[in-house]
């Protein structure tokens, strides 16, 4: 008896650990792949890692994406994945950017999470965190930036109480100032919802 009632415990054990359902795979790129193209230079490309993660998308369904990152940032987006698993928070999909040819506009309007991106921040001439890969953009269609009535993707639209969206008490984003990110939410001259990044 007492036997039976352990193996029913490994087996319960198992199945939670284990889920039974499919992962559908959005990225399975090698590193080299990932970085295909950047005019990244080598300094910047050395300390990138490409992370593979694990989430539900909006279909409900796991999906399995990837994430160029910066390396001593692993651990944080690690932990940052973990919750997103856990609670179910449904990320579109999770590519990385080189599949939209680099264009943060294309990746953007296809509601795509990415990371590292060698490029300026928008009407400037200053690299964004994102071309150290030490930004994230989570579900910009769900969480876009909003400046001047101008919402940025065409197509957007910020709702707080819809699933995949950030808001100031939302477990994502707690956690994610918890390691020490700041979140585009905040900015007081325009809003930029999807965006997290964490300076040196």
């Amino acid at each position: 008896m007492k036997f039976s009632c352990l193996l029913i415990c490994f087996f319960l054990a198992i199945h939670v650990i284990i889920p039974s359902q499919e992962i559908k795979i959005d990225s399975k790129m090698t590193f080299e792949q990932s970085i295909k193209g950047s005019k990244a230079p080598k300094e910047i490309t050395d300390n990138l890692c490409l992370l593979d993660v694990t989430y539900y998308s909006t279909d409900k369904q796991l999906h399995r994406g990837q994430l160029v990152i910066s390396k001593d940032l692993k651990q944080d987006v690690e932990q940052i994945f973990e919750l997103i698993l856990k609670n179910k928070f449904p990320i579109h999909h999770c590519i990385p950017i080189v599949k939209y040819n680099w264009s943060d506009s294309a990746s953007m309007s296809d509601n795509n999470t990415s990371a590292f991106n060698y490029r300026t921040i928008s009407g400037t001439d200053r690299l964004s965190n994102h071309a150290l890969g030490r930004a994230i953009d989570i579900n910009p269609k769900f969480n876009p930036v909003i400046e001047n009535g101008q919402i940025t993707p065409i197509g957007g639209s910020y709702k707080t109480n819809r699933p995949g969206t950030h808001h100031e008490k939302s477990a994502l984003n707690i956690k994610f100032k918890e390691l020490g990110w700041s979140w585009g939410g905040d900015y007081k001259s325009f809003k930029d919802y999807h965006h997290f990044d964490k300076r040196k």
